[in-house]
């Protein structure tokens, strides 16, 4: 996350200073530009974790976004240097990456907590059965 926060700064200061910048004929939609990035956060968070999964499984986490979102390096660098030339839209596009982050993290969240509870309940339902099989 941390590596996202300073290329979104980078980008940031020298969009600033450059001239406006053509938008490009195959332009990502800003909401698709959206899932590619929050795609590219969790790819990123889980490399960081454990790298061994996504090379346990082949998974080559650029190629996958771009096959995922049906785009290619060419396409996405260009709509992301668009972006990044205009600051505000550009920003606009990271909270909204930034939101969907920490609502699916407070989903996985809920998830877990009701997981553990269920967790908790089994071996006291167990030993309720094995004392009512007694008697």
């Amino acid at each position: 996350m941390r590596n996202v926060i300073f290329t979104v700064l980078f980008m940031l200061l020298f969009s600033c200073v450059e001239k406006l910048v053509e938008k490009p004929d195959n332009l990502v939609p800003k909401e698709k530009m959206v899932e590619i990035l929050n795609d590219m956060a969790i790819l990123n968070a889980a490399k960081s974790t454990d790298i061994t999964i996504l090379r346990n499984h082949g998974i080559e986490a650029m190629e996958y976004i771009y096959s995922k979102h049906e785009i290619d390096s060419v396409q996405f660098a260009e709509s992301d240097f668009y972006y990044a030339s205009l600051p505000q839209e550009y920003e606009a596009i990271y909270i909204e990456v930034e939101a969907k982050i920490k609502k699916e993290k407070e989903r996985i969240e809920e998830v877990k907590k009701v997981n553990d509870s269920v967790n908790k309940m089994k071996p006291e339902a167990i030993k309720k059965k094995i004392k009512d099989s007694l008697r």
